[in-house]
């Protein structure tokens, strides 16, 4: 009785384990059996999609297509591999071995070369050779050459050659941009050999969306013009300008030197790729005062109507600090902190805010983070523990030394000034497209508050008394009220600050009533000048000035 039940317990097993495996092969593993099968009852060609343009927001492509070809050969009409190749390699500007290696592969259609002009597509098809055929197939091509290339991007090639589209846009939205490929199927015999009658069918490609930016091009070219000239006049090594607006957080412009052409990408360094306004790190300098000192007003540690005295430097754990031109002024207001751009003053603003107030400032400004802007390759900034910052680098941070911020999360926080004290995520893509012309919106997108309303005004009106009264005043467009502040950092080598290499720096908005754009400047290592008031502050201003009539806005 005992053996008996063993063997109905082992064929039960064994049946068991039976439908199992047949449960795995027929449902769970359908779909790759049915891939196999077709594969091999299957020739594929590939036919590829168009990818989708970039446009700016008037709808001009900035990216969009150029007509090309991929040159194939259906090789039951192919007579004579040798006059193939030795017609077709001078035109294509190939190898005869290459060509006639291809032909000679036992498959029904043979890619010949892909992205073929349509110049190169009529000499050959003057050739009048019977089984070469011509499947559209667009190649990138790039209007505006190399305006606004660290925002497109490019497109290459992946590890299988096929299009791929890397950094900025072409990279961040590559699969909306792609689309899908589609196929020519020719049918097999059971050797694999092409059956010459049998079914061909096409499936039609899916062809990439389309995306529709913020970015304003006359607003790129202007600020892409006076850039390249002021990098010359003021022989700063590199230079960056953003212009976004504040209400919703669009990109409307950003340029950055030196700079590469996305069509010819290969011929140029791969650093100069990256987009430095999402990748690189830079210490602020005195940009970042205004952000330290509104927050101090946010939590009610100072009034704007509160005084400082300025009588001399200040010591912090042995550090001697001092301001930028070892001048002081006695009693001075919090708006003549930033007027002067007293050092000082903000290390005195610091201790009032103390360790938890600093810190919660930065976390508030997303440091540690990114700011989920649409672009590959965003920085993540560094945030220390909270128990590592010593009084000395609270100090520092105060006067935007011994941090490191992204351009463009500078600019987000300034940005919230001018929105009434509201953190937007800054933003490239206003709409994608469809193949069928159906729209997707992307609406602006709040973070957080950072500062109340009341706070925001009274901060803005102290950043217009920078500008009309600090050291840049004398560069000022007239007519307008524009909150702005300079910045000088010096740069960190080997543990230590150079005093003669700087990133000078502006940041602003105007006009203050209703702010149409935010602008930041910055011109690494200027030397004409290490001072922003001297360099980037004239390179704010001179952009300005072109923006405002073009947003239709004239001095009052």
């Amino acid at each position: 009785m005992v053996r008996l039940r063993i063997v109905t317990v082992l064929i039960a097993g064994a049946f068991t384990l039976i439908w199992l495996r047949l449960f795995y092969w027929q449902v769970l593993s359908h779909e790759l059996l049915s891939n196999l099968a077709d594969n091999q009852h299957f020739f594929r060609l590939e036919i590829p999609p168009a990818r989708g343009e970039i446009r700016s927001r008037d709808g001009t492509p900035l990216v969009a297509n150029q007509t090309a070809y991929l040159v194939f050969a259906e090789k039951k009409y192919v007579d004579d591999i040798e006059e193939y190749s030795e017609k077709l390699a001078p035109i294509l500007e190939e190898e005869e071995a290459s060509i006639s290696g291809l032909l000679n592969e036992h498959d029904v259609w043979v890619p010949i070369k892909h992205q073929v002009d349509e110049q190169t597509v009529d000499k050959i098809k003057e050739l009048e050779l019977a089984g070469l055929g011509f499947e559209r197939e667009d190649k990138r091509f790039y209007p505006e050459t190399s305006m606004a290339a660290h925002l497109l991007g490019f497109v290459g090639k992946d590890a299988l050659g096929k299009p791929k589209g890397y950094f900025g846009l072409e990279g961040f939205y590559d699969k909306e941009l792609a689309g899908q490929p589609g196929f020519l199927l020719q049918e097999r015999d059971a050797y694999g050999n092409p059956i010459v009658i049998g079914k061909i069918d096409r499936i039609e490609p899916k062809h990439g969306r389309s995306l529709v930016l913020y970015l304003d091009k006359t607003v790129q070219f202007i600020a892409e013009t006076k850039l390249k000239k002021a990098l010359e006049k003021y022989g700063a090594k590199a230079g960056n300008v953003v212009i976004l607006d504040p209400k919703t957080g669009g990109i409307l412009a950003s340029a950055s030197y030196p700079n590469y052409d996305p069509l010819l990408f290969s011929e140029f360094p791969d650093e100069y790729y990256r987009n430095p306004i999402v990748a690189d790190t830079y210490e602020p300098g005195s940009t970042f005062k205004p952000l330290v000192m509104a927050k101090a007003f946010e939590l009610k540690k100072l009034k704007p109507t509160d005084t400082y005295d300025e009588s001399g430097p200040v010591t912090v754990s042995g550090y001697q600090i001092k301001t930028w031109n070892s001048e002081y002024h006695g009693k001075i207001s919090m708006s003549e902190i930033l007027q002067y751009s007293s050092n000082v003053g903000m290390v005195y603003i610091s201790s009032m805010l103390g360790k938890d107030g600093m810190l919660s400032l930065l976390s508030d400004l997303g440091l540690g983070s990114k700011t989920g802007i649409d672009l590959q390759e965003e920085a993540e900034t560094f945030m220390r523990d909270e128990n590592e910052w010593r009084d000395i680098d609270l100090a520092t941070t105060s006067f935007g030394q011994g941090i490191a911020i992204t351009p463009i999360q500078m600019i987000r926080a300034i940005a919230a000034i001018a929105n009434n004290g509201v953190l937007m995520e800054p933003r490239l893509v206003k709409e994608i497209v469809s193949e069928d012309g159906k729209k997707i919106e992307i609406p602006p997108k709040e973070t957080r508050r950072l500062y109340s309303a009341p706070t925001a005004k009274v901060i803005a009106e102290l950043m217009v008394d920078a500008v009309e009264y600090g050291e840049a005043q004398w560069t000022v467009t007239k007519g307008f009220r524009i909150a702005g502040k300079t910045g000088t950092a010096q740069i960190p080598v080997e543990g230590h600050y150079d005093s003669d290499k700087t990133i000078a720096s502006f940041v602003g908005f105007g006009p203050v009533e209703n702010p149409r754009f935010v602008m930041l400047v910055t011109l690494r290592e200027p030397t004409s000048s290490p001072w922003g008031s001297e360099t980037a502050a004239p390179l704010f201003f001179d952009i300005a000035n072109e923006l405002f009539p073009y947003f239709g806005m004239y001095p009052q």
